[in-house]
């Protein structure tokens, strides 16, 4: 027995797999390094293990190789909803589905294409920001926090005056600024209310935006969305959209400084801005749970049964590290392609948001680099700490300089 297989736990003295010990998630030894368990239960015999939650002991079943990432996200007995594992019902999943379709015609690609020049503005505003105020600045607070929602604002059709409401109640609700309960429902009541009178007025002035257009669509088919549906829906692109998209600007940006000639390449051709944001999403370290699904049905995942009922969880970014999918998957390679990483999801759980995301995130490092060409962390990248979240566990700040 080798000595990496005494140290991963992959193999135990008698010759058999077993499965390394330990609560999930694991904590790994640098915030931009992936936790050293990935790869052990990647490896051989310990394809779906039952692990320990370590926030509340419960146990689950965790997916971490590509082929098994993979296939749960694209089976629909994977479930969101506990309820449905318990009794097999559809009904809530095929509401869902719908409203999916729904957005998908409407948060089209070419829409997206026409927001850039919006994004690209909105981008510059909060750069020119940064540079009048303090240098160092928290790359977090003044450009990775605000822009996403702000972009939100602006395809959702909310008036730019708004916009730093829109931002608070995004933060409230992800508890994102350590508010307390109180000041959580209260948000959600006047995000809520607010949203409502959008609605309500995008129905007597409709404009060119995502609200209007999910109104024309239905209206024109004969299946008028009720308001508070559209309430839903903008509430939920809202949520979503912000933290998903603030935390990948607050740990992509890092991982390009901390090796200066990452950035430079970037610097020296801005034309690998594309394949660089998919290598850096697929290159991320997201330690945190995931959204966990619940099995309706008995499923055969990695040569073993999962019983009905058992709550699993899709650690994709490990699964993004799979080296039987990427060839020298721990390296960084900014001209990587193909690059199909699962950072998106992939089947009915594939994100309908991803267009808008992946020019976010394009967007961000076009006007970085244009701007602040000398961008560094101010402090060493050991320093980040991490802060868990809804969907993501992003860095608390990045302190840069430029």
């Amino acid at each position: 027995m080798s000595e990496a297989e005494v140290a991963d736990g992959t193999k135990a003295e008698d010759g058999e797999a077993r499965c390394p010990l330990g609560d999930f998630p694991f904590e790994p030894e640098h915030p931009l390094a992936p936790p050293k368990e990935w790869a052990a239960l990647r490896a051989e015999g310990c394809p779906v293990p039952e692990l320990t939650l370590r926030s509340s002991g419960a146990p689950v079943r965790v997916l971490t190789r590509y082929a098994d990432v993979h296939a749960m996200l694209s089976d629909p007995r994977f479930s969101r909803e506990v309820s449905h594992a318990e009794s097999g019902g559809s009904g809530t999943r095929e509401q869902h589905q719908r409203w999916r379709q729904l957005l998908s015609h409407a948060l089209t690609t070419q829409r997206v294409a026409e927001l850039r020049p919006r994004i690209t503005a909105i981008a510059h505003a909060l750069v020119d920001a940064m540079e009048a105020g303090p240098n160092p600045a928290d790359l977090v607070a003044a450009f990775a926090y605000p822009l996403p929602v702000r972009v939100l604002g602006a395809l959702l059709g909310v008036p730019e005056e708004d916009w730093d409401r829109l931002t608070y109640w995004s933060g409230a609700l992800l508890a994102l600024d350590g508010q307390d309960e109180q000041e959580i429902r209260t948000a959600r009541e006047d995000l809520l209310a607010y949203l409502g009178e959008h609605v309500a007025r995008k129905r007597r002035e409709p404009g060119d935006d995502l609200i209007s257009a999910l109104i024309a669509i239905t209206d024109a088919a004969d299946r008028r969305l009720p308001d508070g549906v559209l309430v839903q829906i903008a509430q939920g692109l809202i949520v979503s959209g912000h933290e998903t998209t603030s935390g990948a600007i607050a740990k992509l940006v890092p991982v390009l400084l901390d090796e200066r000639s990452r950035w430079q390449r970037l610097l020296d051709d801005r034309s690998l801005i594309r394949t660089a944001v998919e290598e850096l999403l697929r290159f991320d370290v997201n330690r945190g749970p995931g959204m966990p699904r619940y099995l309706t049905e008995d499923v055969e995942l990695g040569g073993e049964v999962i019983p009905k009922g058992s709550t699993t969880l899709s650690v994709i970014d490990a699964a993004n590290r799979d080296e039987r999918m990427f060839p020298d998957p721990d390296e960084l390679d900014l001209s990587r392609s193909p690059n199909r990483h699962l950072s998106f999801g992939a089947g009915s759980h594939y994100c309908l948001g991803q267009a808008l995301a992946r020019t976010e995130l394009q967007v961000t490092l076009e006007v970085l680099l244009e701007r602040l060409p000398g961008l560094a962390l101010a402090i060493p990248s050991a320093g980040l700490v991490r802060r868990g979240g809804l969907l993501t566990d992003a860095f608390e700040q990045v302190p840069v300089v430029w």
